[in-house]
């Protein structure tokens, strides 16, 4: 048992004139303290497996067990309440509210989890200084780089202390140092906090950061491999 364990995966979207077989029957465990990069061609169901996993969406049939929780038979509500103060998520596009600053967007999390004032700016400063940040507290994401806008990310999907992190395309729009400084901090976060890192991508700079490699193609595994560092 890992801390995440998907048996018989699958999603198929029926809105369209003809079935869309997005994710065919996947089986696949994550350990405590991976780097784990999932990679494949668009279209490959990549996306909408990592959206299953972090229960943004439902499986058509399987299951999905985090920790001893079976998320795919958890009510909406239920699932709602499991993300917030189990799984944290970065995505492509930052997703941070504009008119809110780098703290109070890292702190937003914790709100929603009924945290106090001081405990939530407590960590959140915490957390921005651990991604190299500290000095940008009181800036709103139009005022920080790309670059200064995922590390504002990484610090709000590390707020609830979640179980595990899931990237979908975190580097897309970034340049290579905003890539190789956001990699480096992850990377050094995954060591000392035994965070488990989960990224959907197409860049060949987190594939070689990555510990492991799944590839996906028509939505199966199609290779599955450990890689040495």
């Amino acid at each position: 048992m890992g801390i995440i364990d998907i048996k018989n995966l699958h999603k198929v979207y029926t809105d369209t004139k003809i079935p869309v077989k997005a994710v065919n029957g996947i089986d696949l465990s994550f350990q405590e303290g991976e780097f784990t990069a999932i990679v494949g061609p668009s279209g490959s169901g990549k996306t909408t497996f990592l959206n299953m996993v972090g229960g943004l969406d439902t499986p058509t049939e399987g299951e999905i067990i985090i920790d001893g929780t079976n998320i795919s038979h958890l009510k909406s509500r239920q699932l709602i309440d499991y993300r917030l103060n189990h799984i944290g998520f970065v995505f492509q596009a930052y997703n941070l509210i504009p008119v809110l600053t780098a703290i109070e967007n890292v702190a937003f999390i914790m709100q929603l989890q009924g945290k106090s004032k001081k405990v939530r700016n407590k960590r959140a400063k915490e957390l921005l200084d651990a991604v190299g940040i500290g000095d940008k507290i009181n800036n709103r994401p139009g005022d920080l780089s790309g670059g200064q806008q995922q590390r504002v990310s990484v610090a709000r999907a590390l707020a609830s202390k979640p179980k595990f992190i899931l990237a979908d395309e975190p580097t897309a729009n970034l340049d290579s140092k905003s890539t190789s400084d956001l990699l480096d901090m992850m990377l050094k976060m995954n060591k000392e906090s035994k965070i488990t890192f989960i990224f959907s991508t197409h860049d060949q700079r987190v594939m070689d950061k990555a510990r492991r490699i799944i590839t996906i193609d028509d939505g199966l595994v199609v290779k599955d491999e450990k890689v040495d560092k």
